[in-house]
């Protein structure tokens, strides 16, 4: 594949992932356009090393730690923004037939975070209440809370049988369906 039309291709679609609203009120201004420059430069390539889930998880978490503390100040060290950020992101590589392909990014599949938000958030909280913790919203959101709603996303999408990254296309704005098949 022609490598700058891949180029190109990763950085709309880290500039189309964060949309305005994603990010909002995440305790800078600039949080938004940071989010986007750093998408439009990770280094994809790097997911072909990954064959397990432990290194995936790993390359997350470094991601992660990088995009948090590269946010302007009174943003700095916001995990669950870039989090968030970063989810999305794969989810949309994911989804992208040439940088899917470019990057082996299907076989990643079941690895894949669903984007957590407060949609996400309020239809988990109703289906495993006793087992949740209260959300916290995504500028309070740790790795240890993060991971619990994980876990719970992949219990309702193995329900319907699908990824938990996909679970977000039926949680999108507060949708309800795959609790109701």
């Amino acid at each position: 594949m022609n490598q700058e039309f891949i180029s190109i291709l990763q950085q709309r679609t880290g500039q189309l992932a964060i949309g305005r609203s994603t990010l909002r009120n995440q305790g800078a201004p600039g949080v938004i356009g940071r989010a986007r420059s750093f998408l439009q430069q990770i280094e994809l390539s790097e997911l072909n090393a990954v064959s397990t889930h432990d290194q995936y998880l790993r390359f997350l978490e470094s991601k992660t730690v990088e995009l948090s503390e590269s946010f302007p100040e009174g943003a700095k060290g916001n995990w669950g923004a870039a989090r968030k950020a970063l989810n999305i992101f794969f989810r949309d590589c994911l989804y992208n037939t040439y940088l899917s392909a470019e990057y082996s990014i299907e076989r990643l599949r079941s690895w894949l975070e669903i984007p957590l938000d407060g949609d996400v958030a309020r239809n988990l909280y109703a289906l495993h209440k006793p087992s949740l913790p209260k959300w916290p919203n995504i500028r309070r959101l740790t790795p240890d809370i993060s991971s619990i709603y994980q876990e719970k996303a992949a219990e309702e999408a193995q329900k319907v049988g699908i990824a938990r990254v996909d679970l977000d296309i039926y949680y999108w704005r507060d949708g309800q369906y795959a609790t109701n098949q």
